[in-house]
This record gives structure tokens, sequence and C-alpha cells, in this order.
């Protein structure tokens, strides 16, 4: 929710506040991040009660005393932060992988810019809840369940999202799978299952959304790697195989469509809370490798760097980031 003030001769924090909180807005904001100027301001102490958050402000004029002399934009949400500069404002997002970790993590935070989601992930019961969850807290989503191995169903995916609302300009590739094991264990059906979601899944979602994002030579496609996309130890051959290979798959698209404006980011989480190491199935593998994420960080650090890439002007383009927790070596 959004409100805006326009600034006149006598307006001044206490009205803002006060008009604020006569709307009944109690917005659930942990961080009040304010000007040096505000606490100077008998209202501060109402904006903490109140969790109010100033999130931007224009600088007065050169010469007028009143400090809202200018349009002063105040930004609250029920939840999160939104930025009413964002450029994620209105963009029509697809998830995939949205039902846990980041892609759970992403769907909130572009939801509180603002965004129109479409999320994706085979646990309906999920979706629904977060579905519910983000309507509740003042955003715009729907969703679809989807399993990205199949190409069918992520043409289906796509069509959906351009049903609903007329247009696709992100697409998030983020389902993903780890069952680590050492290649002479032969799990031959686990590598088939990584080979299906995690290279596979990635092209069908970007062979979906393409032919839109060419038509209107506008889109932006970010495919979720891994830092195992970037180093190789024991156990991780066939997943590090996997993640090389949506690096490479972005880097080939970023060349094949920088002509049709389609922007494209590669992210590589190193170690982050989520569902993946359960999909090992070594027992003393998974002890080990849960041991090692005892540093990991929250997912919702990764969607903020996916919200950051997002929210970059329409002509640039964040092509890669690596984001891990500041103690992990590798």
């Amino acid at each position: 929710m959004k409100i805006r003030a326009i600034g006149v001769s006598n307006f001044h924090m206490d009205r803002l506040v006060d008009l604020i909180i006569h709307n009944e807005v109690t917005p659930a904001i942990n961080q009040i991040e304010t000007h040096p100027f505000l606490q100077q301001v008998e209202s501060q102490s109402l904006m903490q009660e109140h969790n109010v958050q100033i999130q931007s402000w224009a600088p007065f004029a050169e010469g007028k005393n009143d400090l809202f002399q200018n349009e002063v934009l105040v930004s609250i949400a029920k939840q999160g932060r939104m930025s009413p500069m964002s450029n994620i404002q209105d963009k029509v997002v697809i998830i995939t992988g949205a039902s846990s970790g980041i892609g759970e993590a992403t769907a909130k935070e572009l939801a509180s810019k603002g965004a129109k989601l479409v999320l994706a992930a085979r646990r309906e019961d999920r979706l629904k809840k977060m579905h519910e969850e983000i309507e509740k807290n003042g955003g715009k989503a729907v969703y679809k369940v989807t399993d990205v191995t199949s190409s069918e169903q992520m043409e289906e995916l796509a069509q959906y999202a351009l049903s609903e609302f007329g247009k696709i300009d992100v697409m998030v590739n983020n389902a993903g799978l780890m069952p680590l094991s050492l290649l002479f264990e032969k799990k031959i059906k686990e590598w088939d299952t990584m080979v299906d979601v995690n290279i596979k899944g990635v092209l069908y979602g970007i062979a979906a959304v393409l032919p839109s994002m060419r038509e209107r030579k506008s889109g932006h496609i970010i495919n979720v790697s891994s830092i195992a996309g970037h180093v190789v130890g024991p156990s991780t051959a066939v997943y590090s195989a996997t993640k090389f290979a949506v690096r490479a798959l972005t880097e080939g698209l970023r060349q094949e469509e920088v002509a049709n404006n389609i922007r494209t980011t590669i992210i590589s989480p190193g170690s982050v809370t989520s569902e993946l190491t359960e999909t090992i199935s070594g027992e003393q593998l998974k002890s080990m490798i849960k041991e090692g994420y005892k540093i990991a960080i929250d997912a919702e650090n990764i969607a903020r760097a996916i919200a950051y890439a997002i929210e970059q002007p329409n002509d640039v383009a964040v092509n890669e980031m690596i984001i891990r927790p500041t103690v992990q070596q590798l």
C-alpha cells in the first residue's frame, strides 16, 4: 500500500504520521530507516510505535522553510519493505521451485516490491498457502502446479502467465535438486533426475518464455546455478556438472539475445538454508553435508540479490552473482 502526500505550506511530520495512523495502517516492518533530520521530530516515537517507515523523500527546495514543500513519498506495507521507485513494480515474474527455500523467499521479496507473481512448483498445498499469504499482505499472485521436467507443462505455465497478466517480464528458473553421491556408487536414477530438473528444467523454462520476450524485445531470464557451478568436490561431480551447464546455457543465451534486449542473470548461491540437503540419499554423506551447512545463510539473502538484478534500469544487466556466507571457504 502507498500513501502519497503532497507538501503544502503547513504540512509537517506530525500531520504525515497522523494521516498514516488514522488510516488504520499498522505495517509489520522490523527496521525503521529515517533521515537524520527526523530525529528532531516529535513524531519519531509515533513512527516507531506504529512501525511506520519513511522509504524515500524529495529534498526540500532551496529557500523554502517547510521540509515538505516538495512531494514526499511514503511507502508502507503490512509485511516487508516496498520501494516506491522500484523497477520491479508491476513486472510479471514466473518463479519455479516457488514452494520453499530460495523460490519462496524470492516470491515474498518481489511481492513486497509490487511484482505480479506466477508461482510454480509440484506441491499444491504449499503454493496455495503462499498465494493466500501474499494476497493477504496486499500482493498479487497466481499459481500453477508444474513439473519442470515436462516441456508441455512449462509451455502451459508460460501461457497461463500470459493469459492472467498479458506479458512475462521475468523468468526465475529456480527449481533444483542436489542428491550428492560418489560416482562409484552408480546412483544412475539420481543422476538422471538431476539432469532432468537442473538442466532440462532450465532449458524448458527458457524455451517457454523466450518467444513472447523476443516478440516484445524485452525480458529477463534468471537462472539459479550454485557455487558448485564454479568448483567441484568429492560427491558433487554430477551436481556440479548440472550447475556448470546452467552457467553455460545462460551465457550462451545472453550472447544470442542481446539484440532483443533480453537480460540474463546467473545466481550462484553458496550454503543457504533450504531443503536441498534432504535429497541426499546416503545417510553418512547427508550428515556430513548438513554439518557443513551450519554456516548457511537465510534464503532471503539470495532473494534480495535476485531483486537487485531485476530492479536495475532496463539498459543495465547484472549477468552473474555469487552469494555465500562470509565464512564459507569454498
